[in-house]
C-alpha cells in the first residue's frame, strides 16, 4: 500500500511544540508518512530560547539526499533555515530532486522573540527559496520582511502577497493571526485573492502554529490535493489545533495537531 510521503527541512525544538515536531505530528495526524532533514538544533521550552547550534550544509543536504533517493518525497516544507549557506544547499538539493512540491514557512522569530533567520540571509531567502515555493506562509512580520513594506491590516497584507508572488512563489498566504478581530489570512494565487476567515480563540497557547499550518499544507499536498484545498484544509486544522491547545509550560504553551488523538 503506497503511503503519502512529506519531508521537513526545519531545525529541532527541544520543547516538543514547534520546529520538526510539531510538523512530525501534524504529518502524522493527517496519515502522511513524514522524514526531516534537521537545519539546527534549539534548546528551548515555552519560555525561550537559550542555545541554537547550526548543522553543516553538507549535513544538511545529505539528509535530503538519503531520503529522496531512498523513500521520495511527495511534499516538502521548508521551516527554520537559520543561514544563508543552509540556505543555498537546501535550494540546490530541491533542484536536484526535482522536488516541486514545496510549502516555505519563512521562520524568522520564534514566539520568544529569538532570531532563527540570520539577518542577512533574508536576501538569499527571497533570491534562492521563494522560486521554488508552491506555497510560501508568511506572518505580518515575515511578510513586511520580504516585501519591504508596511504590513498591519487585512488591505496592506493583500498588497504584500502580491509583492512577494513577484518574488516567485506560486501562491502566497499572508497570516493574520497578529492582529485584531477575526483571525483572517489573505491567499493569493497571481490572480485572485482569497480571504480565508476564523473566529479568533483567545489562548496564549499558540506556540508552533505557523509549523503546524505550514506543515498541514504539505501533508495535504503529498495525499495529492491542489494547493487552494490544502491552504483551506491546513487553516481548518490549525484552528482545531489552537482550540485543542495544551497549557504546559509557564509560557506559551503548544498548539495541539495531534488534538484527534489520545495526548
Amino acid at each position: 500500500m503506497r503511503v503519502a510521503r512529506a519531508l521537513t527541512i526545519a531545525g529541532s525544538d527541544s520543547g516538543g511544540g514547534a520546529g520538526i515536531q510539531a510538523d512530525l505530528k501534524t504529518f502524522s495526524a493527517l496519515g502522511v508518512f513524514g522524514m526531516t532533514a534537521l537545519t539546527a538544533v534549539t534548546a528551548q521550552n515555552t519560555l525561550t530560547v537559550t542555545a541554537i547550534v547550526e548543522l553543516s550544509p553538507d549535513v544538511v543536504a545529505q539528509q535530503i539526499d538519503a531520503v529522496a533517493t531512498d523513500i521520495g518525497v511527495d511534499a516538502a516544507k521548508t521551516g527554520m533555515l537559520s543561514s544563508a549557506a543552509i540556505i543555498g544547499a537546501v535550494a540546490e538539493r530541491l533542484r536536484f530532486h526535482g522536488i516541486v512540491s514545496v510549502v516555505v514557512d519563512p521562520v524568522m522569530i520564534s514566539k520568544s522573540g529569538a532570531r532563527l533567520l540570520r539577518p542577512e540571509a533574508v536576501d538569499a531567502l527571497r533570491r534562492e527559496i521563494l522560486p521554488l515555493a508552491l506555497v510560501v506562509t508568511p506572518n505580518l512580520h515575515e511578510a513586511a520582511a520580504l516585501s519591504g513594506r508596511e504590513v498591519q491590516t487585512v488591505a496592506q497584507m493583500e498588497d504584500a502577497a502580491r509583492a512577494i508572488a513577484d518574488l516567485g512563489p506560486r501562491y502566497v498566504v499572508v497570516k493574520g493571526g497578529h492582529l485584531e478581530g477575526a483571525a483572517i489570512d489573505v491567499l493569493y494565487d497571481g490572480r485572485t485573492i482569497e480571504r480565508l476567515e476564523a473566529p479568533r480563540l483567545s489562548t496564549p497557547h499558540t506556540h508552533g502554529t505557523g509549523c503546524v499550518f505550514s506543515a498541514a499544507i504539505a501533508a495535504h499536498l503529498a495525499r495529492g490535493a491542489e494547493p487552494r484545498s490544502a491552504v483551506r484544509g491546513a487553516k481548518a486544522f490549525v484552528t482545531a489545533a489552537i482550540a485543542a491547545a495544551l497549557a504546559i509550560g509557564r509560557g506559551h504553551g503548544p498548539a495541539n495537531p495531534m488534538h484527534g488523538a489520545r495526548v
